[in-house]
């Protein structure tokens, strides 16, 4: 199909749809809390795309989760890949007073080392053997890994590499295991996968250490279908699996059995949860603090949104025009008020939804840009260019390394600015 043809046919179906069911005007203009965000990045932020951390918002969300940890007797582990910068992660550990750190990936592993030399780190997923040889020939400090590093293992096949690999570097690992309580995305599935690895462990006491067990049970706070089991529910059936794994350390091999060993559960989606039971003994959590969109669940109700996108309009060029159609297609911002202004935004094509001012929507017709995207909206939206488009992205993983130094925000003001972890 040409594509001339192609974009006369995409201007009739939307002529079209908008003559069945003309939409309603669904824009508006900043609310007071993003009027004076956007007053302040205009008149002293960076004029690009950026990443807004609302600290008054994510105090509270810290505090949330704190309070809950401290009510049921648990530790807090923090969690780097949802938090990656050292200012923020030093931030959240002072007032939280963690220093339990959670880390994901070799490069900011040896940097957490430098960073915090008091921290203890657990890792949250079984990495490569090469990727923790890496760490120990590019690690530097007084952090000590013999007791302040926990490697996560997965099966008994990469304990024996772990196993080889403090051989060869004259050094013992300690190492904790990842359990599968329901998630199924890994890990001990029963007492004999677990008997493998903890044979292995006890029979190398020179090399290895049990240290805990890791249990990730994010399926608890969304994704299971709620006919197959409430959140609560889900809860009990991970954490007894998770005691009978207990249970079966303390019985068969209560030498390695310590009242001190890692005990690590939770999640973000889950952690409200475990206020009741007596398993872990520490949780981790992340994302909860800044809550993106796909983290709007029923367990994180009491949360807010505390990270944004933020972008400069760059360009206010009228109503829609289709390319092709020209001034023909003045008809589809005729019969539909939120398509009346179009705008091109600094950047764009990030997993994100529209937060403010309201109304704002991507136009599909005109194609996506990770350059300039466009960005339609009514005229109630009151957008002139050079004000902020602001967006709530869908998750935190990986975003918060897009945009540079985060814009840490405080009173609707900025007060600092923080380099995110650089691989």
């Amino acid at each position: 199909m040409k594509r001339r043809n192609f974009l006369l046919g995409a201007g009739a179906a939307v002529i079209g749809g908008g003559l069945l069911a003309r939409p309603g005007d669904h824009g508006a203009p900043y609310d007071a809390y993003f009027s004076a965000l956007n007053q302040e990045l205009k008149k002293n932020g960076p004029m690009r795309p950026c990443l807004v951390i609302d600290l008054d918002r994510m105090d509270r969300n810290l505090d949330l989760v704190t309070a809950t940890l401290k009510g049921a007797g648990k530790n807090y582990r923090i969690v780097e890949k949802s938090l990656p910068s050292p200012k923020l992660i030093d931030y959240i550990s002072k007032r939280s007073g963690s220093r339990r750190l959670m880390s994901f990936h070799q490069p900011f592993l040896n940097d957490d080392a430098v960073l915090f030399p008091d921290a203890d780190l657990l890792l949250g997923k079984p990495l490569p053997v090469r990727s923790a040889e890496l760490f120990y020939k590019n690690h530097k400090g007084p952090f000590d890994p013999s007791r302040q590093l926990q490697w996560l293992n997965d099966t008994p096949e990469r304990v024996q590499e772990y196993l080889e690999l403090a051989r060869g570097l004259g050094t013992r690992l300690r190492i904790n295991i990842e359990l599968d309580v329901g998630l199924h995305r890994g890990g001990v599935s029963n007492n004999a996968m677990l008997g493998q690895m903890l044979d292995l462990i006890a029979a190398n006491p020179q090399q290895l250490e049990f240290a805990g067990f890791m249990g990730y049970d994010a399926h608890v706070g969304f994704g299971v279908p709620p006919i197959l089991g409430t959140p609560q529910e889900l809860l009990a059936k991970a954490m007894g699996e998770y005691q009978g794994y207990v249970d079966f350390v303390r019985s068969q091999y209560p030498r390695l059995w310590r009242d001190d060993l890692t005990l690590n559960a939770g999640g973000s989606p889950s952690y409200p949860l475990h206020d009741q039971e007596k398993t872990s003994s520490e949780i981790s959590t992340g994302t909860a603090l800044l809550k993106p969109t796909h983290y709007d669940i029923a367990t994180l109700t009491k949360h807010v949104p505390a990270v944004f996108i933020a972008t400069p309009v760059i360009k206010a060029v009228g109503p829609i025009e289709i390319p092709a159609l020209d001034g023909k297609s003045r008809i589809v911002s005729w019969w539909d008020v939120n398509q009346r202004d179009l705008y091109y935004i600094y950047g764009g094509f990030w997993r994100a939804e529209y937060e403010s001012p309201k109304g704002l929507q991507f136009n599909p017709i005109l194609g996506v840009s990770a350059n300039q995207e466009n960005v339609s909206g009514s005229p109630a939206t009151g957008l002139k260019v050079n004000d902020q488009v602001f967006m709530r992205p869908e998750i935190v993983e990986g975003v918060l390394l897009q945009f540079g130094d985060l814009v840490a925000m405080r009173g609707g003001k900025i007060v600092d600015y923080w380099p995110p972890l650089s691989a």
